[in-house]
């Protein structure tokens, strides 16, 4: 049967879940397209950083459209 090796202690163990609640508070909205994105970071929606292009973004190509 597994065990963990070493006891994870209440405050690590609450260190941890703070820092996803965090990483849901940090998302802003792009002024762009809207998309969520990280603060400081270029959009990956539209490729946008405050005001600019500066990411060329690809397009996915859909599956179902080149089955014939």
């Amino acid at each position: 049967m597994n065990v963990p090796k070493k006891h994870r202690s209440h405050s690590r163990a609450r260190t941890t879940k703070s820092q996803l609640v965090l990483t849901e508070r940090i998302l802003q909205k792009c002024s762009n397209c809207g998309q969520k994105t990280l603060s400081h970071k270029p959009c990956f929606g539209c490729g946008f950083y405050n005001g600019k292009k500066v990411l060329e973004i690809k397009e996915k190509k859909d599956k179902k459209s080149k089955k014939k």
